[in-house]
C-alpha cells in the first residue's frame, strides 16, 4: 500500500464569488475512505463550466441572497474542494472493497448516485455537493471509480469525464444514429468537441456552430459542415433540415434551432452559456411533434459506454492547455476567454 500522508495540497473554495475565493493550501487533511469508497491519488483534473458556475452561484434561480447555489440546488458547505474531471490511481480502499483495486488507474464518474457510504436520494456532482479533484487525494464511491486501460496520459484522460459523459448522455437521450443529421452548438468547447466525436463515432452527419477562427480545428475532428455562430441557421440550412440538435448555448438564437429541426426532431440541451432565458413559440413544439431532452443526470451505463469508446480508441482527447494546480486562477481565466478548442487540464501530482 502506498505511504499516504496526513495532509495534502489543494484548492479550497471558501465561499461564493470570484477567483479570490479559491485558496491554494498545502495543509489540507487527506480524506479517509468510508464503506464502499476508494481513495484516489489525483494525477490530473480538468477545468469545466460546472466548477465555475458553482463558485459564482450561477445555479441559483433566485436573487443574490439566495444561496441554494450548488449543482443540485442545495447550499454548499465551505470550504469545498471542487474539480469534477479526475484521473488518478487508487491507493487505498474502505470497508467492503477488495484491496485488489489498489493500483488501478481510474476515471471518476462525475454524476454521483452514492457518496459517504450511502445511496443518494438525488444525485450529487463531484466537487459540488462533496469534495472533488482539485487536490492531491480524493475519495469517491468505488462504483464511480472506473478502471481505465489506455495508453493515453493521465492529463489526456482527465479531459474526458465531465465533458464527454455529458455529450454521451445527450447522444443516448436523443438516440443519435448513423441515419441522423446532427447540429451542435458551442461546438469548439469541451462538451461540443466531445459531442462531435461521439456523433461521428455513431456515423452521423455533423454540423458544427462555432466562430470562424475555429473552423479548421473542427473540420480536423471530422465535422461535415461548419456554420458561423452569428449566421441565420434557416438561411444556411433551410427549415426542417436536421434530425437532432445538441445545444450547449441557448441564448437569443434559440428559436432558430427549432426552426431547422425536422418534424419529429429531437432537441437535447445541457448548457445555456449564451443565455438561460429563451422564447418558445409552443406551436413550433407541437405542430412539428418535437421531443425535448434536458440532459443532466447520466443515464445508466453512459459512463461505462464512454470508457469503452476511450479504450477502443474511437474518440480522442483534445487538451488545449495544461497548468499546475496552484495556477488554477490562470487556468480558469484562460478557460473563460473561450479562445481554445477542447479542454484545459490541471496537473495535480506526479
Amino acid at each position: 500500500m502506498t505511504n499516504i500522508p496526513k495532509t495534502m495540497k489543494g484548492i479550497e473554495l471558501t465561499g461564493y464569488g470570484d477567483i479570490d475565493m479559491q485558496q491554494y493550501s498545502c495543509d489540507v487533511a487527506v480524506p479517509t475512505p468510508k464503506n464502499n469508497e476508494v481513495l484516489i491519488k489525483v494525477s490530473a483534473a480538468g477545468v469545466n463550466n460546472t466548477d465555475i458556475n458553482t463558485r459564482i452561484g450561477w445555479y441559483s434561480k433566485g436573487d443574490e441572497n439566495d444561496l441554494n447555489s450548488s449543482w443540485s440546488g442545495n447550499q454548499l458547505n465551505f470550504p469545498r474542494i471542487q474539480g469534477a474531471d479526475v484521473c488518478g490511481t487508487i491507493v487505498s480502499v474502505g470497508e467492503g472493497i477488495s484491496e485488489e483495486r489498489i493500483g488501478e488507474r481510474a476515471l471518476i464518474e462525475p454524476c454521483l448516485k452514492e457518496a459517504g457510504g450511502q445511496t443518494l436520494h438525488s444525485p450529487w456532482y463531484f466537487g459540488s455537493e462533496c469534495d472533488g479533484g482539485f487536490s492531491e487525494y480524493t475519495v469517491v464511491a468505488s462504483k464511480h471509480a472506473y478502471d481505465i486501460n489506455s495508453t493515453l496520459s493521465d492529463i489526456e484522460l482527465a479531459s474526458f469525464p465531465c465533458s464527454y459523459s455529458t455529450a454521451e448522455n445527450m447522444m443516448v437521450r436523443s438516440q443519435v444514429t448513423s441515419k441522423d443529421k446532427v447540429l451542435i452548438t458551442g461546438a469548439s468547447g469541451g462538451v461540443g468537441s466531445a459531442a462531435i466525436q461521439l456523433a461521428k463515432a455513431r456515423g452521423a452527419y455533423v454540423i458544427a456552430v462555432t466562430s470562424p477562427s475555429k473552423n479548421q480545428q473542427l473540420l480536423d475532428l471530422g465535422v461535415d459542415q461548419v456554420i458561423a455562430r452569428d449566421a441565420n441557421l434557416s438561411d444556411v440550412l433551410g427549415e426542417s433540415s436536421v434530425d437532432v440538435v445538441i445545444d450547449l448555448v441557448a441564448g437569443k438564437q434559440w428559436s432558430q434551432l427549432l426552426d431547422v429541426l425536422k418534424p419529429k426532431g429531437r432537441y437535447a440541451v445541457s448548457g445555456a452559456i449564451g443565455g438561460a432565458l429563451v422564447e418558445l413559440d409552443v406551436r413550433t413544439l407541437y405542430l412539428k411533434d418535437l421531443s425535448f431532452f434536458g440532459c443532466t443526470v447520466l443515464e445508466p451505463k453512459v459512463f461505462k459506454s464512454l470508457i469503452n469508446w476511450i479504450e477502443q480508441g474511437k474518440i480522442k482527447p483534445i487538451v488545449a492547455a495544461t497548468f499546475p494546480l496552484e495556477e488554477i486562477n490562470k487556468a480558469q481565466d484562460t478557460f473563460l476567454k473561450k479562445a481554445h478548442v477542447g479542454k484545459i487540464v490541471l496537473k495535480v501530482s506526479e
